[in-house]
């Protein structure tokens, strides 16, 4: 799903997409009933959450969110945010800090994620850093 998304309908060279933090990472999945899968998202803890947000170890990264577009619109990334934020309060997390697209500031927004620093590039795409009390 993140090469459909980021890579295919965003553009997002592949070697940028895929890294190093994948493997340490607790990943998400939302399935349909028949097992066709429909979004997908991460969560980075400890030194590669800091390594991405610049924050102390309690906090976490949420990224690479993705949702394919015939399941966009239902409710499968606010169910993927929560249960990242679900997994991050698991291991004793206090907040999560996202890389957000500047066009989804609004989703992230209603789901209490609040926008800090100037708007910056990351993979020739507009983003702005936000961040949420757990």
């Amino acid at each position: 799903m993140r090469k459909e998304v980021f890579v295919g309908e965003q553009g997002v060279p592949e070697d940028l997409e895929y890294d190093a933090y994948d493997a340490g990472a607790v990943h998400v999945l939302a399935v349909r009933e028949d097992g066709v899968p429909l979004g997908t998202g991460r969560l980075l803890f400890g030194e590669a959450a800091v390594a991405q947000t610049g924050a102390d170890p309690s906090v976490g990264s949420l990224g690479r969110l993705a949702v394919t577009g015939h399941a966009r619109g239902l409710g499968v990334g606010v169910a993927l945010v929560r249960a990242i934020e679900d997994a991050a309060r698991a291991r004793g997390l206090t907040a999560m800090d996202l890389h957000a697209q500047s066009h989804a500031l609004g989703f992230y927004e209603r789901l209490g994620y609040e926008p800090y620093g100037p708007e910056y590039l990351e993979a020739g795409i507009p983003h702005r850093g936000m961040r949420r009390s757990l």
